[in-house]
Formats: structure tokens, sequence, C-alpha cells
């Protein structure tokens, strides 16, 4: 399932561009991929391509999109109009790939009533008229890590069952609601281990490593 929004992304490029087909070989090149996982994971969507044709990239478009839950828009809600939660009002993103923000709410005043992304800032204490309005099941944690539970509560007591934590901590939310952590810190972390990696072994190879320029033959 993870890789599907990656094949997506992948083909709606390609459709753009005005291709109309690509082989399990081309996506898996461009996905970083074999061709025999695609051709695997396709199958389940039951799609099994043309021999020598590939597969039909509109259609595959459909399918996977179908897969996804994608054939509607899911509004979402976002709890913390900081200025992360300000950042992802702004960003088109979500709108054009079927997340609309449906709705943004603060507990601090100076916030509510303020527009941001075109959408008015009403106070937590709303967010349950919020979701039953737009009928919104995706909630976005943008607040502090100190009130992340809170805002947690909040989404799930409103009746949201799927949250998107982009708070720095863990929160704890009853069975059946699904939750994704998306953690920054983290994943810079990830990338100072391979920066780490690439400093030692530079003098290895006989290369010297100069700080912000990456080594030959290293990929962005």
């Amino acid at each position: 399932m993870a890789r599907l929004p990656v094949y997506l992304r992948i083909l709606s490029e390609r459709f753009e561009a005005n291709v109309t087909s690509i082989s399990s070989e081309e996506l898996a090149d461009f996905a970083g991929l074999n061709a025999a996982k695609v051709r695997k994971d396709l199958s389940y969507l039951g799609s099994y391509g043309t021999r020598g044709v590939g597969y039909d990239i509109e259609f595959l478009v459909y399918q996977i999109r179908r897969e996804l839950g994608l054939t509607h828009d899911w509004h979402v809600v976002i709890v913390g109009a900081g200025n992360l939660g300000q950042a992802l009002a702004g960003y088109n993103g979500f709108g054009d790939r079927g997340f609309p923000v449906g709705g943004i709410v603060d507990i601090d005043d100076t916030k509510v009533g303020s527009v941001v992304g075109g959408v008015r800032v009403r106070h937590l204490d709303e967010l349950a008229k919020v979701v039953q309005a737009r009928n919104i099941s995706i909630g976005v944690i943008a607040t502090p890590g100190t009130a992340a539970q809170q805002a947690a509560d909040a989404l799930v007591a409103a009746g949201v069952t799927s949250l998107l934590n982009f708070a720095p901590t863990v929160i704890g939310v009853p069975h059946g609601v699904s939750v994704r952590k998306v953690d920054l810190a983290v994943e810079l972390q990830i990338l100072s281990y391979y920066e780490q990696r690439r400093a030692t072994a530079a003098p290895a190879s006989g290369l010297r490593a100069v700080p912000g320029e990456p080594r030959r033959g290293a990929t962005a």
C-alpha cells in the first residue's frame, strides 16, 4: 500500500507529459524498485499490462486512485494555526491531490477569526461542528508537542478516525483510529547519518570531502 502513492505520483507526471503507456521496467526505474516487485504490486490491482506495450497509464492511474480511496475529495481539519499549521493550510498540493482543508482550529484567541489559506480559523471548542459540517474523517496535528495529545483527544472526540501527526511526540489513540507520524527531525538525523558516512569514506577513496558538496557518484 505504501508504494501505491509513489506509483501514482510517477504515473501522473508521465501522463501530464503526454506519455500514454509505461513498462514495469520503466516504472521500477522511476520508483527505485525492481520490475518484479512492481508487477506483483500491480497484479493485486488486477492490472497485468500488455506484453510489448506495457501498462495503459490513464487506466492504471484510475485503478490506483480507486484503491487508495481517491475517487472523491477528503476534507481535512488542521489543529494548530501557528507557523506550521499556516504553511500546511496554504499548501495548494493538499487540495490538488484531493485533500482540501475544510477547517483550521486553535486555542489562541489572537489567531481565532483570522483567515489562513482561505479558511477562517475557529476555536478548538468548535472542532466538532467543523468536523460534522464537512463530514471530516482526517485530522492534521500541527501543534507543539506538549499540546499534541490534547489535540488528538479532541479530534477523536469529534469523530475523526485518521490522524496525521506533525508534532514531535508520540500520541495515544483508541483502537480503530489510524495515525501516521511525520517527524522532520528524524528525517534530518537519517540524512546526517549518510553525510557522516560520506565524510568518513572520502579519505579512503582518495577524494576530499567538501562541506555542502556531494562526492562524485553521489545522488541527490
